[in-house]
């Protein structure tokens, strides 16, 4: 039974060798891969179940069948960490890999390997080929070495010549560069995370409100440094509206000493240890008033639901038994309040160090406080994906280069030349030909040459 078992091993193992080295599964892995990412970047990732549910209801359902519960029990609002996403990957990295060592790198030793030619009909079967009545094998591999061809020479009358051994790796570089570009994205998957935090200007902070994680994320939380937002401003248009929005971020170490400062805006974050601090949202985080002469006290604001734009509210005692009070509302960080009496009524609106009596008292407006609102990332992957990217780079440049090759052979008195190339096959006839120029040349002008007659096949 044994002995049997043997061969029907070996033959399951080369159809599957065969199989996962297929053009057309790699291709359709492939297509199947940019599908779903396509998915992902059409439907909004990472989103609260309430976004799902009213974006994608289900009646009318997108497409007839696409509703937020077959979204959300698909992994399609988090597609790219989903297991069959990564097993897509894994499935083409494995093809990739299998493709590479078992018909590549085997391609590569058959380019590195050579022989002789020893007959006359073996040159039949190139695609150029052709014999001189005249001209030395010595000539000839001058004349392929002044073209940067690599020479080699045996027993006087043979020879073989090669250039362009990069057009045989760089496709296997390319492979390589696709299976580090796969594992770094897989690998950010496992263990990136995403995190967002809102802020007030003077307040520290560290890296807890986690919404989106890889299983092995939680080692490449940061525990052993914190942030502190010095301060949050706002850079208005002459029209009112929001130019730039900047934080300014101290990173401080477990003695709480800063180790690294810089002001961030949009499109440049901040990026420490593996982490990147991105500025994306801002709110209004709380209003520093004094009634009459008391101390100057910091009230929070919050966001009122309006039905347009964004509208921060607080209400201020105006008695010290807090029996009533008035109520502050703005919309930006311009300084600019609007103030309501405990009836209700609007009183008037006041800007940052400007005061207004109310109800008997005064009250001053000393400052908006703002918060600022940080996006924080980590994908160690991205330097596996980076490299990948610039090997592709070069693989692909290297995979223009030509394999071309160039057999000769002298017998009876004749000069049999022919050659191959894997690309660009008209312009190594061309060279071919100049070479083969240069040698007749080289024979009509010594004295005892014979003309020579050239007769080219399969041109």
């Amino acid at each position: 039974m044994a002995v049997r078992l043997v061969p029907e091993l070996k033959s399951f193992k080369s159809m599957l060798l065969s199989t996962l080295a297929d053009l057309r599964l790699a291709i359709a892995l492939l297509l199947l891969i940019a599908l779903f990412s396509i998915s992902g970047t059409v439907i909004e990732q990472g989103q609260p179940v309430d976004f799902y549910r009213a974006n994608y209801p289900e009646s009318p359902a997108l497409f007839g069948f696409l509703t937020w519960r077959v979204l959300l029990a698909i992994g399609l609002n988090h597609v790219y960490s989903t297991w069959w996403f990564l097993t897509l990957l894994i499935l083409f990295g494995i093809s990739l890999a299998t493709c590479t060592f078992t018909r590549q790198i085997p391609a590569l030793k058959a380019a590195r390997s050579w022989q002789f030619y020893e007959r006359p009909r073996q040159f039949a079967k190139l695609a150029l080929s052709t014999n001189l009545t005249a001209g030395s094998l010595g000539t000839l591999s001058q004349a392929l070495q002044q073209k940067r061809y690599r020479v080699f020479e045996a027993n006087n009358n043979q020879l073989y010549a090669r250039k362009g051994l990069a057009g045989r790796i760089g496709p296997i570089i390319v492979h390589a560069s696709m299976i580090l570009i796969l594992l770094g994205s897989i690998w950010g998957a496992l263990t990136g995370f995403m995190a967002q935090e809102l802020v007030p200007s003077g307040a520290d902070f560290r890296v807890q409100n986690i919404v989106e994680a890889g299983p092995l994320a939680k080692s490449h939380i940061p525990k052993d440094w914190s942030v502190r937002v010095n301060r949050f401003w706002i850079d208005y248009a002459s029209n009112g509206k929001i130019d730039q929005f900047y934080s300014d971020l101290s990173v401080l170490d477990k003695a709480g000493e800063e180790v690294d400062r810089q002001t961030i805006h949009v499109n440049k974050p901040l990026r420490h240890q593996g982490v990147t601090l991105y500025q994306t949202d801002w709110a209004i985080a709380a209003v520093k008033v004094r009634v009459n002469k008391s101390p100057v006290f910091q009230l929070p604001m919050a966001r009122l639901p309006v039905a347009e734009g964004r509208i921060w509210g607080t209400w201020v005692p105006i008695k010290p038994d807090m029996s009533a009070g008035v109520a502050l509302v703005a919309r930006d960080l311009q300084g600019n309040v609007v103030i309501y009496d405990s009836a209700g009524k609007l009183v008037g609106s006041v800007r940052s160090g400007m005061s207004l009596t109310v109800e008997g008292v005064q009250l001053s407006l000393i400052e908006l406080v703002g918060s600022t609102g940080l996006q924080i990332k980590a994908d160690p992957g991205i330097p596996f994906v980076y490299a990948g990217f610039g090997l592709l780079m070069l693989s692909v440049l290297m995979s223009y280069v030509s394999h071309s090759q160039v057999w000769a052979l002298v017998e009876d008195g004749q000069l049999y030349v022919g050659g191959r190339t894997n690309r660009a096959q008209i312009a190594f006839e061309r060279e071919l030909i100049e070479v083969l120029q240069q040698v007749e040349a080289e024979a009509a002008s010594e004295p005892s040459a014979v003309p020579a007659v050239l007769a080219t096949a399969d041109q």
